[in-house]
């Protein structure tokens, strides 16, 4: 009897194993699921040609395609080990060509689209879009022992002299692809790319990556165009090449009331640690209660600032000649460390990316004080002191938008010298389509999530806490323009952006004072380990110099550092 229950018990185990096996083979990939925004986008206002579907490159028309077929996925390696899907697009508009298949990750939510292009120029005798003359075959996935659905098959296409290719394309057949599956683009449409976000990576020298423009920035014309490139024992293709506007036409940018539409709909709310105490405030409110200007070799002598900032040294470079500090009444310097959140402002610098195709919408936030920075050494949590401490404070977010639509393609979140691009599946909305950040405590760098991120690395690094809390920014409701050079005079930059100095003085400080004070509760090889980690920050984190305004970040003209 007793052996009878047990081998019954044995094979329902066995089934249950079966069952959950067969559960976990079956359970759905993120990339099964499409992701839109949570709400409609709007009716834009009018003018120029901003969102409506097609941009003119100076005789290349390129439009969206966002509707796909699958044709192979893979189920391991890459992100998450999660695999990657393929596909070819399933729907394209009359007299358009595509110029590459696109791919993603499987860990995130399907939110691709590639550019279909068309040549608008009439003048057959140039042609400024050919068929591939024939295609090479660049990998397979015939002997790689992975899971995978059916076989995949990667392809470049073999451009005719004068022109590049944009992306590859995929198969799941060893045939090669139909010649007039995609076009090649004439050189003068084409600049250099270079290998951006990692889609997959197969784990014996084959890569796919998302290409962008090599050089990127206000006045680059080089374009994303949402294919993937592969990449064979890291050798790129000599034809392979992006998208160019030839022409370097603003005219799909966003005109003002386009641009007031945009905040309204995209701003983000900004959340704050329920612990915070240094709380960002208006240029405007800094100045007018108590900041200084101070002048080297007269310092005995700092001058009030007008609340415009009219009075303070226009343009040169920060050259350590001039710089801002707290009012010196002890009673008024602790009281604007804190800032003012109901006084605060957001500061917007409108700009053109990717030849014009997109609008970048950089969002500051100027905090009077970045305080006490702490870190976590394996069990203990430490505050640092003054390491981390700084007068002035500047942070920001960035809205990435497409110009042929209006849709908030992804956003940028700095996070101290860097930061990270996140496409809009990544992120957490409120109201509709407006992404949430939130600033981190003390530090105020941005994250799209709360929690804690440690910077350093295992587990001893610099917190960086943050959480929702009552302490809400919402951008929308206090903003001013203060750069969109593209669009002329009509906003005008206030004195205080041409400021180049430091927004605070140089701290003085002894380290190695700090640390001991800190490395007095550590264990001997925590020392070493923490002591190593603090030397490491950069100046950033440190808090040793103040920093310049908006305008001294490489940002300003550049692409955002990722």
């Amino acid at each position: 009897m007793y052996l009878a229950i047990s081998t019954m018990g044995n094979r329902l185990n066995a089934s249950s194993k079966i069952c959950d096996l067969f559960k976990k083979k079956k359970k759905a990939l993120p990339i099964e699921t499409s992701f839109q925004l949570p709400s409609q986008l709007p009716s834009w206002p009018p003018g120029g040609d901003f969102a409506r579907g097609t941009i003119d490159l100076g005789g290349l028309e390129i439009c969206q395609v966002s509707t796909f077929t699958k044709v192979w996925t893979t189920h391991e390696g890459g992100l998450d080990d999660l695999g990657a899907t393929f596909f070819e697009p399933s729907t394209v508009p009359d007299g358009f060509f595509t110029l590459g298949c696109y791919s993603q990750p499987n860990n995130k939510s399907l939110n691709g689209w590639i550019l279909a292009a068309k040549d608008v120029t009439n003048d057959p005798s140039r042609g400024l879009l050919k068929p591939p003359i024939d295609y090479s075959l660049v990998w397979s996935s015939e002997s790689l022992k992975i899971k995978q659905d059916g076989v995949g098959y990667i392809w470049l296409p073999i451009p005719p002299e004068g022109y590049k290719v944009i992306g590859h394309v995929v198969t799941n057949s060893p045939e090669k692809p139909a010649l007039d599956k995609v076009r090649c683009v004439h050189v003068d449409f084409t600049d250099v790319f270079e290998n951006g976000e990692l889609i997959w990576s197969s784990g014996t020298g084959f890569n796919v990556y998302s290409p962008r423009p090599r050089v990127r920035g206000v006045e680059a014309m080089g374009i994303l165009t949402g294919t993937f490139v592969a990449q064979k024992d890291g050798v790129d293709s000599e034809y392979l090449a992006c998208l160019k506007n030839a022409n370097g036409s603003r005219n799909a940018m966003p005109n003002a009331d386009q641009i007031k539409a945009l905040v309204e709909a995209y701003s983000p709310h900004i959340y704050f640690h329920p612990d915070e105490q240094y709380f960002p405030c208006s240029v405007t409110w800094f100045f007018e209660n108590g900041a200084l200007l101070y002048t080297k070799g007269e310092e005995s002598k700092p001058l009030s600032i007008d609340k415009t900032g009219s009075n303070l040294p226009q343009g040169g470079g920060n050259d350590g000649a001039y710089w801002l500090d707290l009012p010196s009444d002890n009673a008024t310097k602790e009281r604007v460390k804190k800032g003012d959140l109901a006084e605060a402002c957001a500061y917007l610098h409108v700009k053109p990316m990717f030849g014009g195709t997109y609008t970048d919408i950089a969002i500051w936030l100027f905090y009077p004080f970045n305080g006490p920075a702490k870190a976590k050494v394996a069990f203990f949590n430490i505050s640092l002191g003054k390491i981390g401490q700084h007068v002035g404070d500047w942070e920001h977010v960035t809205l990435r938008i497409s110009n042929l639509n209006g849709e908030l393609k992804s956003v940028y979140y700095a996070r101290h010298s860097g930061g990270i691009w996140l496409d809009t599946s990544q992120l957490e909305f409120e109201n509709g389509n407006r992404p949430v950040a939130y600033s981190s405590l003390s530090g105020h760098a941005s994250y799209q999530k709360p929690g804690l991120v440690l910077q350093g690395s295992g587990n001893i690094g610099i917190r960086n806490d943050s959480a929702k809390s009552k302490f809400l920014m919402d951008v929308g409701a206090k903003f001013v323009v203060v750069n969109a050079e593209y669009l002329g005079s009509i906003f005008v930059e206030p004195p205080w952006l041409n400021y180049a100095r430091e927004w605070g003085p140089k701290i003085s400080y002894s380290i190695d004072v700090e640390l001991k004070k800190v490395e007095k509760v550590l264990p001997g090889k925590l020392k070493r380990l923490f002591d190593r980690l603090v030397r490491s920050l950069p100046d950033e984190v440190l808090g040793e110099e103040g920093p310049t305004g908006p305008k001294g970040k490489d940002s300003w003209m550049g692409d955002e550092r990722d």
